[in-house]
């Protein structure tokens, strides 16, 4: 084992002791009385029961009432607006006829809401969604909160919805949870070629039909977007932290091999319940190791740095404390082993095509840096996710891949990675501390020192470079009153086309914020999740426009160039929008999450570390600025 992940875990693992050792005693107890019981329905009453199975028809209705196959839950983010989601619609009786043939009895439990960010980018929905997350690890736990289920099948692809759903699920850690993926949509217009689109449009060269036209060629079938985003690193994470079958992440919805593997989630389901012989409870599997295994692949692809704060959220879930100390750390010691779209040319389909998740995962495995020794829902030991996924006589089979990538400027082995360290580094400075996507960050960019120009709005910085006030000028453009405690924390993804214009021209421009610019980020140097946020008194809220700012992706630090004594006598300037002036689009009934939410580096969630014998209060940080 690489000894820094060693040392990195070993340190999680004492760090986490009281919280996890807390919740592993509640979910052995769980697991004990379950066995003693039988299936969890029953234990319930004669009226509970009824109304169970009060819906139910034929053989289902004869194995709910007489309470001796287990029980399997079904919780969707069905939704037929959503490319990712539609595929979700006909997997309940697939799931149901493939847990009834294995000997169980599956139910649809509940629906949790999936929100697309990729429509709400810009707009008032977006400062709903990272709170979505909580939203949908709330819903899960309603649909599992009925006593009627020895294990779960989890139907989510994107941002915030995987993430939730783990956390739920979490919450009842002693149940089996099996993901279950739709896949990508196949690949479209070329990821070039859209960017270039965008950016014509933003230089007023070409207009919205012609942009409108890119757009929709890009994002064309049902199926994940496939550039590599929050939502394919959700597959990617949820894959190595063995909650997926082995090989099922990045196959294509509507074809044969899609639905087998849906099958065969759902048999499996039925397998690891603690009534079969091979208990899996989510809350084993989900343990340290696992974490750290989803860090590294987290880093070693370049993926979104949404993630920096769900992996601290999903652990905190499982009563493991993760810092982002841990995360800064693991970056140095992972190389970068793929260059997939906005990190490179290729798509996840290309990185598929090229081995995918079992070349990635086996090199990382014979370079010492995943956890090989951990549960899954294939079986004890990650070894498993070796093996490529075949279709034989109309069943998947599986076979280690034992050769390597089949495309070097995509996937790469650790002998010969794009870069000796990991696509996402932790800056840390008298502004406080921040996330970096680097792996698209051109060299000559890693370093900028720049005067700043400060905005408590995105769309400030929008009109400032439709009106020319931005050209033929170096600047640090500071985008504040962006946090979960703000607005919600939305994704700030609408300036990266602007600003790489200027980028292009040869200025030199960075960002610094405490709002979000996910996976998508691309190529503009960039310190995002500021922590502490502006609303709770950041030094963020401090900047002047002109102050010198030093982003330094190298060494890890950011800086405001101004004496400290200086800084002592200024007043915070701007402020959060009002209860009052937060409404429309549903704000105003998410008012309750932007008092409560802790800070992007302790998760932006209102959660608190599960198995902590205190409160929320744990996780969260100083109180927000005036409501």
């Amino acid at each position: 084992m690489n000894p820094v992940i060693q040392e990195i875990t070993d340190r999680l693992i004492a760090r986490s002791h009281a919280a996890r050792t807390a919740y592993l005693a509640r979910l052995h107890a769980e697991a004990e009385a379950a066995r003693r019981r039988g299936p969890a329905r029953a234990g319930l009453g004669c009226a509970n029961l009824a109304h169970g199975f009060a819906a139910a028809a034929g053989s289902d209705r004869r194995d709910l009432r007489a309470g001796v196959k287990p029980g399997v839950a079904i919780v969707s983010s069905y939704n037929d607006m959503l490319s990712a989601h539609q595929p979700y619609e006909t997997y309940p009786p697939i799931l149901k006829a493939a847990v009834r043939r294995a000997g169980g009895v599956a139910q649809f439990a509940g629906g949790v809401p999936a929100m697309c960010d990729g429509i709400t980018q810009g707009r008032a929905g977006m400062e709903l969604s990272l709170y979505s997350r909580e939203v949908i690890a709330m819903s899960t736990a309603i649909a599992l909160s009925h006593d009627m289920f020895d294990a779960s099948l989890m139907l989510g692809v994107c941002d915030k919805i995987v993430p939730g759903l783990l956390i739920g699920a979490l919450h009842f850690g002693h149940l089996p949870a099996v993901f279950v993926p739709a896949g990508p949509m196949t690949s479209g217009l070329p990821n070039k070629v859209k960017a270039r689109t965008r950016q014509l449009f933003a230089e007023g060269k070409v207009g919205k039909p012609e942009l409108l036209d890119a757009e929709s060629r890009s994002y064309h079938s049902p199926g994940t977007c496939t550039f590599y985003g929050t939502a394919n690193s959700n597959q990617v994470m949820i894959e190595v932290m063995g909650l997926h079958l082995p090989g099922a992440t990045f196959v294509n919805p509507r074809t044969e091999l899609r639905e087998a593997l849906t099958e065969a989630a759902g048999r499996r389901a039925v397998e690891i319940t603690v009534h079969g012989g091979e208990y899996t409870p989510a809350g084993e599997v989900v343990d340290e190791r696992a974490i750290v295994n989803a860090c590294v692949a987290l880093l070693a692809t370049g993926g979104s740095t949404n993630h920096t704060m769900h992996l601290v959220a999903i652990a905190a879930a499982a009563g493991i404390e993760l810092l982002w100390d841990d995360l800064a750390a693991l970056s140095k010691a992972v190389p970068l082993l793929t260059r997939i779209y906005p990190n490179g040319q290729a798509d996840v389909n290309h990185f598929q095509a090229a081995g995918g998740m079992q070349v990635l995962i086996g090199e990382l495995l014979d370079a010492g840096l995943l956890h090989a020794d951990v549960l899954t829902i294939a079986g004890r030991g990650l070894g498993h996710y070796r093996s490529a996924v075949t279709l034989k006589n109309g069943e998947p089979v599986w076979r280690e891949r034992t050769g390597g990538s089949t495309d070097p400027e995509v996937l790469r082995p650790v002998s010969d990675a794009f870069s000796p360290d990991g696509g996402i580094h932790m800056l840390d400075g008298n502004l406080g501390r921040a996330v970096g996507k680097v792996s698209a960050v051109r060299e000559e960019h890693l370093v900028v020192e720049a005067p700043a120009k400060v905005f408590d709005d995105q769309l400030e910085l929008l009109r400032a470079f439709e009106s020319g006030e931005l050209d033929g000028q170096d600047f640090v453009a500071v985008i504040r009153y962006q946090g979960p405690s703000a607005n919600g924390m939305p994704e700030l993804h609408k300036l990266t086309p602007p600003l790489a214009v200027l980028l292009d021209r040869g200025q030199r421009v960075a960002i610094v914020t405490d709002g979000r610019m996910s996976g998508a980020s691309g190529k503009v140097p960039a310190a995002i999740h500021l922590s502490p946020e502006a609303a709770c008194g950041g030094p963020i809220a401090l900047v002047l426009d002109g102050d010198p700012i030093r982003l330094d992706s190298i060494a890890g630090t950011l800086e405001l160039l101004v004496p400290a004594e200086e800084l002592a006598t200024r007043t915070p300037r701007g402020a959060p929008l009002t209860d009052a002036q937060w409404t429309g689009t549903g704000r105003e009934l998410f008012a309750v999450f932007r008092r409560t939410a802790g800070p992007a580096e302790r998760g932006a969630g209102i959660f608190a570390l599960n198995g902590h014998a205190e409160s929320a209060a744990n996780l969260a940080g100083p109180a927000p600025g005036p409501a």
